[in-house]
């Protein structure tokens, strides 16, 4: 059976599509409360430069190149290492990864409080980018092969409601704390606080059963199912019969037939969604000008308050709805929204914050599938690479659109660029028709092969 059968029947090869209910134990719980930090210190990590560039621009005399290097170093770090240390996770397992890159991740956000010139800021910057993309592969791959599959969507997508929290207290604290270079460096390094914490969490969490499977060793996946997950796994393999061929993990592979619809259409999704994501909110200040919006520390507030409701609300969607249909119906809505503000943009501010609410509560919903439909597009032996080789294109084109919106906005103006942004979304959209499977009922935490 095929990679893209698997998906598209919903099941793994020779597992049946229903499975008895799995429990929710402790450790799944602890599982998910590390994961839960790491991505609440990766939205701290991201946010927290645009709230500080205004006072590091005048104390480290920064021009627009070095603007320009500081908010985008952590995204630069992230692709390089989401797409080299996803592909290494699927060769070395996950356990390794998921607990050292946070010490690489603490240290370097610490030392951001001596990062006196542009130099040492960035390299601290690119360090912790490279840390967080290590796990945007590995956080979300070990948590989907561990959790119950009933809420695998619920856990998953929770994941983005901690990016949303922490990139959101990193923008309030950068708006109502009246910063100095001292007090700015300080908000920088208060991101070693969560890694920290996250650090010593994950000390003793065990290799993934699915991944020490996959590599032949199912002596010891049985072990930590038994101990950890209180399961008492069945016989794999039939006496005179041989285990099925594994996939040798690289990067190749994602585009085997079978696979290369899922990679492809992983690829285009995830970057269609982030791409508008990160450059409308970047320069959300210059966006509320160009709209000619009053009182713009209020209206920032007020979408960073819907960010954050829209992730909440967007859970119930994620678990209870199919994947394909939620990708569908959530892109359209955003594209919608982005063609009204293009269409509307000569009205009043307030008329054009209709369609902007509504924009940020759908996108911070539909943000929530982009930790969920990665894991469950690759088998087990690719999906470290595969994650993580999503991550890095999303990550291009996030740092793409952040580079072009400011100058988009300066040459065609705010109307053009949200017509743009929306051709963005429409393009999402029509992908998503074509391509995305449904995987919601997928089982993850065994391996299928070709």
């Amino acid at each position: 059976m095929t990679i893209e059968a698997t998906v598209r029947n919903g099941t793994a090869a020779g597992i049946p599509k229903e499975q008895p209910k799995e429990p929710l134990t402790r450790f799944h719980l602890r599982v998910t409360a590390t994961t839960f930090g790491a991505n609440f210190s990766d939205g701290f990590a991201l946010g927290v430069i645009g709230a500080v560039l205004p006072v590091l621009s005048t104390s480290m005399h920064l021009n627009g190149v070095w603007q320009g290097l500081l908010g985008a170093s952590a995204l630069i770090g992230l692709f390089f290492g989401s797409v080299i240390l996803g592909r290494v996770a699927d060769a070395i397992g996950r356990q390794k990864l998921y607990l050292y890159n946070f010490v690489l991740i603490a240290v370097a956000s610490a030392a951001q409080l001596w990062a006196h010139d542009p130099w040492t800021l960035f390299v601290l910057r690119l360090l912790i980018g490279f840390g967080l993309g290590a796990d945007y592969a590995v956080g979300p791959t070990l948590l989907s092969e561990f959790s119950p599959r009933r809420l695998r969507g619920l856990l998953l997508g929770s994941l983005t409601v901690l990016w949303t929290v922490g990139y959101v207290v990193a923008n309030i604290l950068g708006t109502y704390i009246s910063l100095s270079d001292s007090s700015a460096h300080l908000l920088l390094a208060a991101g070693a606080l969560p890694a920290a914490l996250v650090l010593v969490l994950r000390i003793g969490t065990p290799e993934s059963p699915s991944w020490l499977e996959s590599r032949g060793r199912g002596a010891e996946a049985d072990e930590i199912r038994r101990r950890y997950l209180g399961e008492e796994p069945e016989p794999r393999v039939e006496e005179g019969q041989t285990p099925a061929a594994r996939v040798t993990p690289s990067y190749s592979a994602l585009f085997a037939p079978g696979q290369r619809r899922n990679t492809w259409f992983g690829a285009v999704f995830y970057s269609a969604q982030v791409l508008p994501y990160f450059a409308i909110y970047t320069f959300m200040s210059t966006i509320l000008a160009s709209l000619h919006v009053s009182d713009a520390n209020t209206q920032n507030t007020l979408l960073n308050l819907f960010l954050l409701l829209g992730g909440v609300v967007g859970l119930w969607p994620v678990q209870r709805m199919g994947r394909r249909p939620f990708t569908i119906w959530t892109f359209a809505i955003l594209a919608v929204c982005l063609a009204a503000m293009a269409a509307l943009h000569d009205t009043s501010g307030l008329v054009l914050m209709v369609p902007f609410v509504i924009y940020t509560f759908v996108m911070s919903a539909a943000s929530n599938i982009t930790q969920v439909y990665p894991p469950e597009l690759f088998p087990t032996e690719l999906r470290g690479a595969g994650v993580g080789f999503l991550n890095g294109a999303s990550r291009v084109a996030s740092a793409v659109g952040t580079f072009i919106l400011p100058i988009s906005l300066d040459a065609l103006g705010v109307g053009w660029s949200m017509a743009w942004l929306a051709g963005v979304l429409l393009l999402g959209t029509l992908a998503s028709i074509a391509w995305a499977p449904e995987t919601k009922d997928l089982v993850t935490t065994e391996g299928w092969h070709h």
